[in-house]
């Protein structure tokens, strides 16, 4: 999957409270989340965001609590991937079990600017920044399987309607 985007860049250590504040835990739909995404620290980044665009960020992304509602509200308003230093490991985790890609590439992150144009291959991990490309590591077969499912419960649904054919 390849798309052009913007380059949406933040700094280091952002944590999912202001991803999409607690206030909000009660919204449960991508509808009603993504509205919200990124209000307590950005609170224009729903009106400037479109499809496609690329989040970049520090080291630690997605700190803090264990809630899945903060990628469902980044994949919400059409951020096609997350790119940062690293990862808080259970917002990693929640990101691909919703089929939102996430990469780490420290080079990208320190060499880009916000606003900037992107040209991401989600599938090869590679990005292009004003003729430079960055090479993250790519997914194994198996999650690039959920993320182009969508998440992991529609590559389950998938799994077991394709076993309950076969037999």
């Amino acid at each position: 999957m390849s798309v052009t985007g913007v380059i949406h860049l933040y700094g280091a250590h952002i944590d999912t409270d202001v991803i999409l504040p607690g206030k909000y835990l009660n919204l449960h739909t991508a509808e009603d989340l993504g509205p919200h995404c990124m209000e307590g620290l950005d609170p224009t980044f729903t009106q400037r965001v479109r499809a496609g665009d690329v989040m970049i960020a520090g080291n630690n992304f997605g700190t803090g609590s264990s809630r899945e509602h903060a990628p469902i509200a980044i994949k919400a308003v059409g951020i096609s991937c997350i790119i940062a230093t690293s990862f808080a490991r259970i917002f990693y985790r929640n990101a691909i079990n919703i089929g939102l890609p996430v990469f780490e590439c420290p080079e990208i992150v320190s060499a880009v600017q916000d606003g900037e144009q992107i040209e991401a291959d989600v599938t090869q991990g590679l990005f292009v920044v004003k003729g430079v490309t960055y090479q993250a590591k790519p997914f194994p077969p198996y999650i690039q399987g959920i993320i182009q499912a969508g998440g992991l419960v529609p590559f389950v649904r998938n799994q077991l309607k394709s076993t309950q054919e076969s037999t």
